[in-house]
């Protein structure tokens, strides 16, 4: 019999960031000089005290096999972590320390779903997250916002989505694509619905401690009365912390979930590794100024990047109060030709923007939604700055 790959892995996409950014390494690869807007990577070197942390860890010999949830440290840090900074009792054993966020969902989702259970994903979404429902036999039901509602999923198109196989609610705020953050009362108008549709919530809070401006962040499960016994909240050190290559995420849920996720992945993965494990409890419980220095740079880039785009001609993009991402609508320049190539959808337009600009973006129909292209402003001013200038130039340029 020869050798096939199963129709799970089959119908899987392909993640178009990641394409997307191995295509600008090429161009880089041939020596040219590539301004990369496509990875949601922030650009700092992991700070100094992590690094050393890390160090330390490997000279005293922590380089063997840990509990498969993670080191009891570090998942007492992130229980106190949700303690102090949003009044939410876990305990550690209701942390699962995995091999980075993406590694928590997959977890979630194999842990939870049936096959033929309905996940209610909003779209804009991350590329990943209908990925890794499909894997599970399970079906992600994709719900269109709208952006005059800063892509946010209202009460009313959450319920009009629901069926008898409703299982989970996925959501992301600060959102990835698009920086839009939920307000507690839009998050409370969703999670009553939760609780009367029994709907188990998934709260990928990775860029919980990038929030700009005025805005304030509510972590889902501090909602309601009770909400955390249906909640399941991700997050991680990757965006906070500059450690996207150290690869730890984690999950706080429920006592019965968090054992059946520690026992999938003693199977799958054993514990991630020891070193980040050690690395990411000096993120935890040391200072935190470089937070705040990240932070206050990103802000920079957030004000310029919003700035510029109000500049370009029939561009646009919603508020971003979180994370580092401009979701642009590109509608009003498709449809055309530029330079000889004709130019009809969102992955067109940033195919063409990269061989010609040599600009690096992600096509909005990654993230279902058609018409837009994300553009991560984790990247240095300079590099904006000239980027930016070259999509003007893409835009102005002739049939």
């Amino acid at each position: 019999m020869p050798l096939t790959v199963s129709r799970l892995v089959q119908a899987l996409e392909p993640s178009a960031t990641l394409a997307m950014a191995a295509k600008a390494k090429e161009l880089k690869a041939s020596g040219k000089t590539v301004y990369d807007f496509s990875v949601g990577e922030p650009d700092f070197i992991t700070p100094r005290h992590i690094r050393e942390a890390a160090t330390a860890a490997m000279n005293a010999g922590h380089t063997h096999y840990t509990p498969v949830a993670g080191i009891p440290e570090l998942r007492a840090a992130v229980a106190k972590s949700y303690r102090q900074r949003h009044g939410l009792e876990y305990s550690p054993q209701q942390v699962v320390v995995s091999n980075g966020a993406k590694h928590s969902l997959h977890n979630i989702f194999t842990a939870v779903c049936d096959p033929g259970d309905e996940v209610i994903i909003p779209a804009p979404y991350w590329v990943s997250y209908a990925e890794l429902v499909k894997l599970t036999g399970a079906r992600p039901v994709i719900v269109a916002t709208q952006e005059s509602d800063d892509f946010k999923l209202t009460r009313e198109r959450l319920q009009a989505a629901l069926t008898p196989r409703s299982r989970m609610l996925l959501l992301c705020s600060p959102s990835n694509p698009t920086g839009s953050l939920y307000s507690p009362e839009e998050l409370t108008a969703l999670a009553d619905v939760a609780i009367e549709r029994d709907l188990i919530v998934v709260a990928d809070e990775i860029y919980e401690r990038l929030i700009y401006g005025n805005h304030r962040f509510a972590s889902f499960a501090t909602l309601r009365p009770g909400l955390a016994e249906r909640t399941i909240t991700v997050n991680g050190v990757s965006k906070a912390y500059a450690m996207t290559g150290w690869r730890i995420g984690w999950t706080l849920s429920p006592p019965h979930i968090a054992k059946a996720m520690e026992s999938l992945q003693s199977q799958e993965t054993s514990n991630p590794s020891s070193v980040s494990q050690y690395a990411a409890l000096a993120a935890l419980e040391g200072p935190q100024q470089c937070v705040d220095e990240m932070l206050a740079e990103f802000s920079r880039r957030r004000e310029f990047v919003r700035r510029r785009i109000g500049e370009l001609p029939r561009l646009s993009c919603c508020e971003m109060g979180g994370a580092f991402y401009a979701f642009v609508n590109i509608q009003a320049h498709l449809g055309r030709t530029y330079r000889g190539a004709r130019v009809d959808n969102s992955a067109q337009w940033c195919l063409e923007l990269l061989a010609q600009q040599s600009v690096a973006t992600v096509m909005g129909s990654a993230f279902g939604a058609e018409g837009y292209a994300r553009l991560s402003f984790a990247t240095s001013l300079e590099q904006l700055e000239a980027g930016l200038a070259r999509i003007e130039a893409f835009l102005k340029s002739p049939a």
